[in-house]
């Protein structure tokens, strides 16, 4: 399993409109992200900035994301979510939201 942190900023304007629509996210985008072996997503919000966590369970992360790049409901969805989104500068070609770093992670059981 792999931890993915990931951070973009909420346009102030489109704020109410984001947090509605993910007051109702579309089944079909969550099966998406499931079937790409996508677990424990979660996005959190301070002030204009959001920050979204998730776990990645398969083989193949670069496969798994194409497959939901490609899936007509996550377009449809990221044509409502996208120009609520405004980038930081140092995106990179994945998308909208820029990766954090990990730097710790507190284990379930301590090293022996």
């Amino acid at each position: 399993m792999r931890r993915f942190a990931q951070t973009v900023r909420l346009r102030p304007e489109r704020r109410a409109e984001y947090l509605a629509l993910h007051r109702a996210v579309p089944p079909g985008v969550e099966a998406a992200l499931r079937a790409a072996n996508i677990r424990n997503y979660t996005i959190f919000l301070r002030e204009d900035t959001l920050f979204g966590y998730f776990e990645y369970h398969g083989d193949d992360f670069a496969a798994d994301l194409a497959s939901v790049a490609t899936d007509p409901d996550t377009q449809a969805w990221w044509q409502l979510t996208d120009p609520c989104q405004q980038p930081w500068p140092d995106t990179g070609a994945g998308g909208t939201w820029s990766d954090l770093e990990e730097i710790w992670h507190l284990d379930e059981e301590p090293h022996a």
